[in-house]
């Protein structure tokens, strides 16, 4: 019977189902958190015309409601306070004796994680935040933290639905359900979840190396006078951008072609009695590098033989293959069991019991390489098959051989229109399929990509903010991470410097838009790395301001800010909110980070010494200052700080130049 139940659930959360011929949005499955005391809509689709009836175990109530001509169909539950475990009824035609049931639903707060790759940066997988095998062995004490991650998309136009990192839908916190999800995502929603003891759902909706325009729809954006020439060529280029995708999926078919591992649409080179004994040998989990073929890019066929025992004949087993770089399609015994596109999303795909016997049994894994590196990657400890609590290593001597060279056929198509960056090409297929499930709030962290334009960031974030919470019809709360130090130290004040107009902007939108807050994280990052390992930190100082803003708890939860300046002789006095005193980080005497300038512009370092909740600037060489910057640089050597260790952001008194 559990299989069952378990088969059920897998097909719905793939897009299709059994007798009942009723479809769920994959923001529906086992596992899932709906927000408390809400009415919360559940949709999907089912056959044109016909009654779908949604029953909720924690108060008996039946909702129905008929399919439209298009088989669509949404109703509203009135969800409870926060607790559970819950199930959802779905029942569709006469008798209601067809039915499909979510299993373990809570009811608790939901929160949106998005942005670019500081907040896409998983806890293991590329990112390996700091400690985080501990971090993951810890992960399994909070179940009632549970976990949505969508793949990585964008198109051209809005999509109705998404897909889920391993087709796995809502996850429980685990070692294995934590260590490909964002990092940030995960320990802001472990800190909510541990101090206010409700049940937490997180969905990560982010992308790395993106930009903000991506993520904002076009109806927004083209209200910026800014931003209309680029709208206009998406507009020109809309038929490009909508065959976009069928030239891509030619180009694959024609590199597929020229595979001399596929036979047709038969992978000839997975089937078991293929003879790869002339197959040249390299270490797995690695990189093609290793094996002399450098920057190759085109089709790689892997493969590998193990011993499956007797007891786990005709199981269902977990094939756990980390990450590949590019895309790949994994054969058990010639038959396909997954297929991701993507390299950084975690592969952990299922192998059918029907495919699985005693003995020898082959994987074969086509990989299509695009750009850059190549391999099967990951932790050669986590390179496994496993049944239930048993486990197999794979990871070691495998055999590959190339199948075909990229120089084959002509590069893969690419054009501006389809890029994830495109304007309003991420909302498409990130955020659009995800409206209107009720959440409690979300977290962002992202502007790297933006940094070449501040003041347009500056107008963007809150037409954004303000847009999002059109489409959801809640002005749900927004917490912004500014982003972190980063790059090398320069030995004199920066006059211009983009990260710090950056940092600006973010501020000056968190101030612009109601119930929007601001992180500071200018003393966390890595000057040699744009995605520094300390998250613990960035996602403790976003729970912060959730606990203090959302939850009404009497915390400090902002870093100071400059309230007010005056100009006092040969000193500039700086007033600073959010503190009821000043100290460095360090716990050094001397405050680093401020510059001051007089009427000729030119920036010093300056003398800066605390007084209560002010700090007073002067320099030798600015006899009558006008104007103070502190920590205006992309990473600034400075160490002001509030009394609870919150550090003071990048900011200026003045709008000289840029």
């Amino acid at each position: 019977m559990n299989r069952i139940i378990t088969l059920l659930a897998a097909l719905l959360m793939a897009g299709y189902s059994l007798e009942a011929q009723v479809t769920l949005s994959p923001l529906f499955s086992d596992n899932m958190v709906l927000q408390q005391n809400s009415e919360v809509p559940v949709w999907g689709k089912a056959k044109a015309g016909s009654i779908v009836k949604v029953l909720t175990s924690w108060d008996g109530a039946t909702y129905e409601c008929i399919t439209g001509a298009d088989g669509k169909w949404s109703v509203k539950v009135n969800t409870p306070p926060a607790g559970g475990p819950f199930e959802i009824t779905l029942s569709n035609g006469k008798g209601e004796k067809r039915t499909t049931v979510l299993h373990n639903v809570m009811s608790g707060d939901v929160w949106l994680c998005s942005g670019q790759s500081n907040m896409e940066m998983p806890v293991k997988g590329w990112g390996r935040v700091n400690d985080y095998e501990k971090e993951l062995d810890d992960a399994a004490n909070y179940p009632d933290l549970r976990v949505l991650n969508l793949v990585r998309t964008s198109a051209f136009d809005p999509s109705e639905d998404f897909k889920v990192v391993g087709n796995s839908g809502w996850e429980v916190s685990s070692y294995e359900a934590i260590e490909q999800f964002s990092a940030c995502g995960y320990f802001f929603g472990r800190e909510i979840q541990k101090s206010t003891g409700v049940p937490v759902g997180l969905i990560n909706s982010s992308y790395g190396g993106t930009m903000i325009e991506g993520w904002t729809t076009l109806e927004a954006l083209g209200t910026m006078p800014s931003q209309k020439e680029l709208i206009a060529k998406r507009s020109k280029g809309e038929t490009q951008g909508r065959n976009a995708d069928s030239l891509k999926t030619k180009w694959r078919e024609d590199i597929a072609k020229a595979d001399r591992g596929m036979t047709g649409t038969t992978a000839t080179w997975a089937q078991p009695q293929m003879d790869d004994s002339s197959w040249k040998t390299m270490h797995v989990p690695g990189n093609i590098e290793t094996v002399g073929l450098g920057s190759w890019d085109g089709v790689i066929w892997f493969r590998y033989e193990t011993d499956i025992p007797e007891s786990w004949e005709g199981k269902d087993l977990t094939f756990n293959i980390q990450s590949i770089d590019d895309d790949d399609w994994t054969y058990w015994n010639g038959k396909l069991i997954g297929h991701t596109v993507g390299f950084n999303i975690f592969r952990r795909y299922t192998v059918p019991g029907k495919l699985v016997k005693a003995g020898r049994n082959v994987i074969a894994v086509r990989v299509l390489d695009n750009h850059l590196n190549c391999g099967l990657l990951g932790e050669k400890d986590r390179f496994t098959v496993s049944c239930g609590d048993e486990s197999i290593n794979v990871s070691g001597e495998w055999k590959f051989c190339i199948g075909s060279s990229q120089s084959d056929i002509d590069v893969m198509p690419q054009d501006d229109i389809t890029r994830p960056d495109y304007p309003s090409n991420l909302y498409n297929t990130m955020i659009h399929p995800l409206i209107p499930f009720d959440i409690k709030g979300a977290i962002w962290y992202q502007g790297e990509s933006n940094s070449s334009d501040a003041a347009q960031y500056a107008e963007t974030l809150p037409i954004m903010i303000a847009d999002w919470r059109r489409l959801w019809g809640s002005d749900f709360p927004f917490y912004i991470v500014q982003l972190c130090n980063y790059k090398a130290r320069q030995e004199y004040p920066d006059i211009v410097s983009e990260w710090a107009e950056l940092r600006e902007a973010q501020s000056l939108a968190a101030d612009a838009v109601k119930d929007a807050h601001m992180c500071v994280t200018i003393d966390i990052g890595d000057a040699g790395d744009i995605h520094p390992k300390n998250k613990q930190e960035v996602g403790r100082r976003l729970a912060l301001l959730a606990l203090k803003y959302t939850y009404g708890q009497d915390i400090i939860a902002d870093s100071p800010k400059m309230e007010s300046y005056s100009l006092e002789g040969d000193s500039i006095r700086i007033r600073f909110k959010n503190a009821a005193s000043l100290k460095t980080l360090d716990g050094s005497s001397t405050v680093k980070g401020f510059a001051i300038a007089g009427s000729d512009r030119k920036f010093h370092f300056a003398q800066a010494r605390i007084e209560g909740t002010s700090v007073v600037v002067s320099c030798p060489e600015v006899r009558f200052p006008l104007a103070v910057r502190y920590a205006w640089g992309a990473n600034p050597d400075c160490n002001l700080c509030g009394e609870t260790m919150l550090p003071v952001g990048s900011f200026r008194t003045d709008h000289w130049g840029r």
